[in-house]
């Protein structure tokens, strides 16, 4: 069973296997040594975007974080399973809204796309930060209602809508109505 300090484990090993220093990793990702510690030692679990930044300054796959074992086949995760994935979270300095992302494809090796299950727990407004990465996101709205600050639009979704989106543009997924929600999000970052 993944634990959610293998993901920072992981980032630590491909650093050093590629002989790269965190001041030079630093660097290339924007991201201070000491968030890049705390994330190598799993005190930190880092969101999304910073976790592609990573990825790119490594040259590998969003994927090869998340790998959990070398199936080269169809990967199936049952209804029951989806703690065993690599999770992570895009809570940060103290923020109080959280997306508690859930890998659902962890046993897959070579992927392209990042299936997530993500459990939205809603913040105050003043706690949304936008981010953004290279690739798509497609999201699709399992329960509850969902706000997308997306550029200078903001979307509002609910309960069976979705959305295909370009993540190079700034966004935020947040609850839309202060109750929490759950989304599928299918996230592809070019490698």
């Amino acid at each position: 069973m993944a634990k959610k300090h293998d993901l920072g484990k992981k980032v630590k090993q491909i650093r050093e296997m590629k002989e790269v220093s965190l001041e030079i990793m630093a660097e290339k990702t924007n991201i201070s040594i000491d968030q890049l510690q705390k994330i190598e030692k799993g005190e930190v679990l880092p969101s999304l975007a910073p976790l592609i930044k990573i990825a790119r300054a490594l040259g590998v796959r969003l994927g090869t974080f998340l790998d959990d074992s070398s199936n080269l086949g169809p990967a199936i995760v049952r209804a029951n399973e989806h703690e065993k994935g690599v999770r992570f979270t895009s809570q940060q300095n103290g923020s109080r809204e959280h997306l508690n992302f859930l890998s659902l494809a962890f046993d897959k090796v070579g992927r392209n796309m990042e299936p997530f299950i993500v459990e939205i727990e809603p913040g105050e407004q003043s706690d949304y930060m936008l981010s953004s990465h290279e690739g798509e996101e497609f999201i699709y709205v399992l329960e509850g209602q969902i706000e997308i600050n997306y550029g200078k639009e903001l979307y509002q979704l609910g309960t069976g809508d979705s959305i295909y989106l370009d993540s190079i543009v700034s966004h935020n997924v947040h609850a839309g109505n202060k109750q929490p929600a759950k989304i599928l999000a299918v996230v592809y970052a070019p490698y």
